[in-house]
């Protein structure tokens, strides 16, 4: 499609509103009605209401510039609220559902949120707790009105938790409809008010704040100015024009949460699409129902869709289950959060869709590279966006700098000066090198450096990304500091394994699963200098998952975590000489 139309740079809630006289009675979101197969659909003006409404509530609470929070798992009223915060000047602050009641203190504290936008009863028992930390909070905002906060926080004090006394916090609670009415009454009062304070907002006033993974430490919070997030939108359609539709169908479900999903969202807004909501448990099963031609996932579901399909006899019968499993009318869609395995980006093309990847950071708004269309190498992560510079430094740190690339940290200066060069450039701390055609390919992570027992400096990123590929394997996490060899905890991809040992016996499956490992590791191993290969392993069977919080929320591994919970498992692999051990199972 013809994307000129789109590129003008503005704040993402003008994507709304621009074309507002035009869409307004078409359906913007459809949404599942629990315990029923049914939808209900939502229009761009109902959408657009909202937006307003909750804008004009905004205004009687804060001032351009003030930062509000977003708690909550995906629906409408989540998109809704964080446009209205855009819309008045104010920066939205995202916060991961998974995030734990002291994670939320942080987050709201570190970013002196103003308002708390939150949804379940679950996540507003977690505010509750977290109340000492939320000075600065004046406003929580149910994005459902059937939350009843008394019983929740009546249930908080039957278990003991320390919670505040109710007239405490009920004073500060407002409802969804509530919040509504305050909004629609300034809009009836004055009908020009919204479009003259959306109209004040500037470019270059920061209308968003992620906060970091935090794979070590706090979360550093992100400022990024709606020009830096624009002009990576920007990026995105002109690299990305020849796979865009207008009007397309889209289901939903990366978390609004992260910037990922957040873009997702603010594209459509742009292109007009039709989302249907869905989430991370059901979203595959909903694709043969919508027959999407948008979908936006991460590696571990395009390796589940693949798993189903690939092992078919024969290319047809291939095919056949692919289009079954996916709705047969995918068109655009992106693999994001981590590497996707080759082998399933070659079998999608195999099937006539090609699997977008790129790369980038949250501190680049988040895009720095893509795979496009018209060129591309599964074995990278893409050449440059148009407006995006990248060199490498001596070390082979990637460095960046563009108009997407953020300024600083909030509240941080050390953090600050330690993210750029002296002459401005961003330090990824990512290493990487160029193909002779352009391409960027990721090789290496700065941080993370193991030192084992001989004084040789390992990164572990770099060993575990050679597994990136392999459709067995889901993680591998390589251990071995001050030791003198290195040891490995592997998780496997057990749909694709199960799959794989079919036609093995019950009694041989542990032992060819075994094997099925170390014929991945030998392969590695080959790759490697002497040191840095994999002496002994351990399959280990308690998933990585960001409630135990071995992940981050946006999936990336929690090393330090992950050794903590699994050190007796890693020391096992070593006897008491520090020589190889019989290899164990967890």
């Amino acid at each position: 499609m013809d994307v000129t139309p789109y590129l003008d740079l503005k704040i993402a809630p003008r994507a709304v509103f621009d074309a507002l006289a035009e869409r307004k009675t078409r359906v913007r979101f459809m949404v599942p009605i629990p315990g029923t197969n049914d939808w209900r659909a939502v229009t761009w003006g109902a959408f657009a209401d909202q937006i307003r409404e909750l804008a004009l509530f905004l205004t009687t609470v804060t001032k351009s510039g003030d930062r509000a929070a977003v708690y909550a798992p995906n629906r409408v009223e989540w998109a809704s609220a964080a446009l209205a915060i855009q819309a008045t000047g104010g920066v939205m602050v995202p916060v991961y559902p998974a995030s734990t009641a002291d994670q939320l203190g942080y987050v709201a504290s570190h970013s002196d949120a103003k308002v708390i936008f939150v949804d379940t009863p679950a996540l507003l028992g977690r505010i509750f707790e977290a109340w000492p930390a939320l000075g600065a909070v004046e406003r929580v905002v149910l994005l459902d009105d059937t939350v009843d906060a008394a019983r929740v926080h009546e249930s908080l004090r039957s278990k003991g938790v320390v919670v505040p006394l109710f007239e405490e916090v009920a004073r500060k609670i407002v409802t969804l409809s509530a919040a509504r009415d305050i909004g629609a009454a300034k809009d009836r009062e004055d009908p020009k008010a919204f479009e003259r304070t959306m109209n004040a907002v500037s470019l270059d006033q920061y209308g968003v704040m992620l906060y970091t993974s935090g794979t070590s430490g706090n979360p550093k919070g992100v400022p990024l100015t709606h020009k830096n997030v624009a002009s990576n939108g920007s990026d995105w359609l002109k690299c990305l024009a020849p796979l865009l539709d207008e009007g397309a169908i889209d289901l939903l479900w990366l978390p609004m949460s992260h910037i990922f999903g957040f873009g997702e969202m603010c594209i459509g807004n742009a292109l007009g699409w039709t989302s249907y909501l869905s989430d991370p448990a059901t979203c595959l099963n909903r694709l043969p129902e919508v027959k999407p031609s948008v979908f936006f996932s991460v590696p571990s579901h395009w390796e589940k869709l693949a798993v189903q399909a690939m092992h078919e006899a024969t290319p047809e019968a291939r095919l056949a289950k692919y289009k079954a499993t996916t709705g047969g009318r995918l068109r655009f869609c992106l693999s994001g959060g981590a590497g996707l395995k080759r082998e399933v980006k070659d079998f999608f093309y195999s099937c006539g869709l090609l699997l977008v990847e790129g790369y980038g950071l949250t501190e680049s708004s988040p895009t720095l590279t893509m795979n496009r269309p018209d060129s591309f190498r599964f074995d990278s992560v893409g050449k440059a966006f148009p407006s995006v510079e990248l060199r490498l430094a001596a070390d082979g740190e990637i460095l960046a700098r563009g108009p997407n690339v953020f300024a600083g940290y909030h509240k941080d200066p050390d953090a600050t000066r330690e993210a750029f060069t002296e002459d401005g450039w961003l330090k990824t701390g990512d290493v990487g090198r160029f193909t002779e055609d352009g391409f960027l390919q990721i090789i290496d992570r700065k941080k993370d450096i193991l030192v084992t027992a001989g004084g040789k400096n390992i990164p572990p990123a770099n060993i575990e990304l050679r597994f990136r590929d392999d459709p067995f394997i889901a993680h591998v996490v390589v251990y071995g500091e001050s030791k003198k060899f290195l040891v490995a905890g592997v998780w496997l991809n057990e749909d694709a394994v199960q799959a794989s040992l079919r036609d093995v016996t019950a009694d041989g499956r542990e032992a060819a699963k075994r094997a099925l490992v170390q014929k991945r590791i030998d392969q590695v191993n080959t790759q490697l200098a002497s040191y840095e290969t994999i002496k002994k392993f351990a399959i280990v069977d308690e998933p990585l998952t960001v409630e135990a919080e071995l992940l981050t929320p946006s999936l990336k591994l929690r090393r330090k975590k992950v050794y903590d919970r699994f050190r007796d498992l890693f020391e096992g692999l070593y006897d008491d000489t520090g020589s190889p051990a019989p290899a164990a199972r967890a």
